[in-house]
């Protein structure tokens, strides 16, 4: 495909909170590609072992995190960063979550950005964040750059998934979304999407309110208004490296999400 990818998490961001947030935005991005509101995440839908079979395209039973305190895997699978590494690509990272840290193996990025969600406000931090990449896709044109935007979980925890706080931060973050992807050169797919949802104040069980997450993503190689499918998260990875034009890895369970756009 050959393209450059932009991705998007907005932790803990649930599908029904789109339309209560109403940005005009989300309308743009459904029409502009593909997308569900059906995604599945993983079990535990907890942040770092979503991320892991994100990064990896395993369940959190292969990769063995299965809370978020990171340990180095028995059976180790190349991650993401690192199999785009290993095929001459560069990618960068900007987050807000230092958990996040080891996605990748030492060497695999070209660039990382962290910005505490406690040294500063965690709004302030997403949009510090946001700036940042957008200034480095602008200056380096990366292969393949992932924006971890981390208000919206805080936000749930602080105050509960639904909340009117909870809905005001979703609509933040896609302010956040819009800056960015209208920042983005042409030659660039987006995807946009959450690691897991919430209830209540908390998340990690199977229910469907903490299992289902929106999935956006504007490319070339999708139609316009279309539909994705039975997603599941670990079929991001195989998508990034089939939109950038580089082998799935033998080892990830997941599988390209772009033969499944539907009109």
């Amino acid at each position: 495909m050959n393209e450059k990818v932009l991705l998007i998490l907005v932790d803990g961001m649930r599908p029904d909170a789109l339309e209560r947030c109403g940005h005009p935005f989300i309308e743009r991005l459904k029409s502009a590609g593909g997308h569900t509101l059906e995604a599945t995440t993983v079990m535990p839908s907890v942040t770092l072992p979503c991320h892991m079979s994100l990064f990896h395209s395993v369940p959190p039973q292969r990769h063995g995190i299965l809370d978020n305190v990171h340990t180095p895997q028995v059976r180790p699978i190349t991650g993401l960063f690192d199999h785009l590494h290993l095929h001459g690509k560069t990618s960068g990272m900007f987050y807000n979550w230092e958990q996040l840290r080891d996605l990748g193996r030492p060497g695999s990025l070209a660039h990382s950005c962290f910005i505490s969600g406690t040294a500063y406000t965690y709004e302030e931090t997403n949009y510090m964040l946001t700036e940042q990449a957008v200034s480095y896709i602008r200056a380096q044109s990366p292969d393949f750059t992932f924006l971890y935007l981390g208000l919206v979980d805080e936000v749930g925890h602080r105050h509960g998934w639904m909340s009117e706080a909870y809905i005001d931060s979703v609509h933040a973050s896609w302010s956040c979304i819009e800056r960015a992807v209208s920042a983005l050169p042409p030659e660039y797919a987006v995807i946009v999407t959450a690691d897991h949802g919430g209830h209540d104040r908390t998340h990690g069980t199977d229910m469907p309110e903490d299992m289902t997450i929106p999935l956006f993503i504007k490319s070339r190689s999708i139609p316009t208004a279309s539909g994705l499918p039975n997603a599941n998260i670990i079929d991001l990875a195989p998508t990034i490296a089939k939109l950038i034009g580089v082998p799935s890895n033998p080892d990830w369970e997941g599988r390209s999400l772009l033969q499944d756009a539907t009109d």
